[in-house]
Order: structure tokens, then C-alpha cells, then sequence
């Protein structure tokens, strides 16, 4: 159960209302996505991760920007909540299918100009992760350079989903 899903399903709404005061003849072309954000818990978990594990974190958070440049500080919670047509657009452009597939969904949300706001959620952890700290966070790390690096070279494009 997903008590903070009002929250963003609010957010949608007043992108919805705001592209449509906007531009009301694209109403169902609205591009939006809302990304559910613990950043506003980071202190404290921080507190209880160790040091090296917050290295990691940073160092983390400092690629995501350098690669996608977006403005989300929490990329890798995994609420999100997209209009239908920008799931459609950015889910069919998508390669990585590992952990950093939420930074490549969200550089293409960029790359298409989709309006993205991010909502604080409540967060609790749960034992039993699958990150293994050193070899997941390396695996992201190469698939961050992946995502740069193809999208650079143009071995990896954007395209327009018509229907």
C-alpha cells in the first residue's frame, strides 16, 4: 500500500491543469511525469548508512547529474507516476534494464521536453535489498557512461511514437 500516492497523483493533476490552460486543444498529448522523492529524508538516512555507503550515494547522485542533468535529486525511488502519453513516449525508448533504467527514462523524459516535479514521500527501508553495494553500484556506473556515451554517438536515438 502506497499512502503518499495522493500526493502525486495531485501533482499530475496540476500539471494537467496548467498545460491545458496552456495549450487546451493538446489535452491528451500532456507530457508529465511525478516522481515520488525520499531527498527530504537524506540526513537521516545518511546518519544510518556508513560513510562508505554515503560516498557511494554521492558519487552516485554527482553522475546522474553530470550524464541526464536533471533536476530530480532522487532518480532511483521507484514512485513515479506518468501521464499516459509520456509513458508511451518514454518507455518505448528505453535500453538499460537494470538499476539505472530510471536516470534513462528520465533523460529521455528531458530529451522530449516532458514536465517532470518531484513529491516527497514517506519512505520505509526494507530488509532484504538486492544492491550489492560495490558490484551494483559499478554496474550503475557503467551503465551511466552507457547511456551517455550511446545517446552521444547517436548509437542510441529518440524517437516519436505517432499513433
Amino acid at each position: 500500500k502506497f499512502a503518499d500516492i495522493i500526493k502525486l497523483e495531485k501533482s499530475l493533476q496540476n500539471i494537467a491543469r496548467v498545460n491545458y490552460l496552456e495549450n487546451p486543444e493538446e489535452m491528451n498529448e500532456i507530457l508529465a511525469i511525478v516522481c515520488g522523492s525520499r531527498a527530504h529524508l537524506q540526513d537521516e538516512a545518511i546518519s544510518r548508512r556508513s560513510l562508505f555507503r554515503t560516498i557511494l550515494m554521492r558519487g552516485f547522485h554527482f553522475l546522474v547529474w553530470s550524464v541526464t542533468v536533471t533536476p530530480i535529486k532522487d532518480t532511483q525511488c521507484g514512485f513515479k507516476m506518468f501521464t499516459r502519453e509520456a509513458a508511451l513516449q518514454c518507455f518505448y525508448n528505453i535500453h538499460v534494464e537494470r538499476w539505472a533504467f530510471d536516470v534513462e527514462l528520465l533523460y529521455v523524459a528531458h530529451r522530449f521536453q516532458v514536465t517532470v516535479d518531484e513529491v516527497a514521500v514517506n519512505w520505509t527501508e526494507i530488509e532484504g535489498s538486492k544492491i550489492i553495494p560495490v558490484f551494483s553500484w559499478l554496474q550503475m556506473a557503467v551503465d551511466l557512461f552507457s547511456i551517455w556515451f550511446r545517446y552521444f554517438i547517436g548509437a542510441w536515438d529518440i524517437v516519436l511514437v505517432k499513433k
